[in-house]
């Protein structure tokens, strides 16, 4: 039987990332800690137009606090994010800046025990993940349809064009044959001043 197989076995999550370990801070309540880290993560974090790329260095600003019922951990979490825009197809970089407010739960406290599992973050080992927190909250601060500018105007109907590049005064003829005769009768009789005599 391999050495490391078995529950008595299994190995404490390291402190690196986005896993904290609490055994410095204590359980008293009151105790605090700041804490600076930065770190690359190795998955996209997101939705599919937008979301923090693989690789990139999230910075963790926080500070944890020990209170009766567990961990309380607020601060900031700061990451460039990079997507596609919904209306012009171009991508574009910026940055998100997620501010945490987060309970983690002690596994004897009472929290714990009148909660569901999945109501509420725990304290496992004495170590805090927060990786589940920053992806959630990316996923709700992020928006379904990431625009690159807020009044990106888009593409062009007829050729696909982006609009910022075409410009305000892009158009295009009609090239229907059908509406022919009607565009020629346009071009030569402009406004409504035409008689009757005109039009026979």
């Amino acid at each position: 039987m391999p050495a490391d197989s078995g529950s008595g076995s299994r190995r404490r999550p390291s402190d690196a990332g986005f896993v904290l370990d609490t055994r410095s801070l204590g359980r008293k309540p009151g105790s605090m800690k700041t804490l600076q880290r930065s770190m690359t993560v190795p998955d996209k974090i997101g939705l599919d137009l937008i979301g923090v790329p693989a690789g990139a260095e999230v910075n963790l600003d926080l500070t944890l606090q020990s209170v009766s019922e567990g961990v309380l951990v607020t601060g900031s979490v700061t990451a460039p994010i990079a997507g596609e825009c919904s209306r012009c197809l171009e991508s574009f970089t910026d940055e998100i800046v997620l501010q945490v407010t987060e309970l983690f739960a002690y596994p004897d406290s009472v929290t714990e025990q009148t909660t569901e599992e999945d109501e509420i973050y725990r304290v496992v080992d004495d170590m805090i993940d927060l990786e589940s927190v920053v992806t959630d909250m990316v996923g709700l601060e992020l928006p379904l349809q990431p625009l690159c500018e807020p009044d990106c105007a888009g593409l062009c109907a007829e050729c696909g064009v982006r609009m910022a590049i075409a410009g305000s005064d892009h158009r295009h003829e009609i090239l229907d044959p059908r509406w022919a005769g009607l565009a020629k009768f346009t071009a030569e009789s402009p406004g409504t001043g035409g008689t009757a005599a005109d039009l026979n």
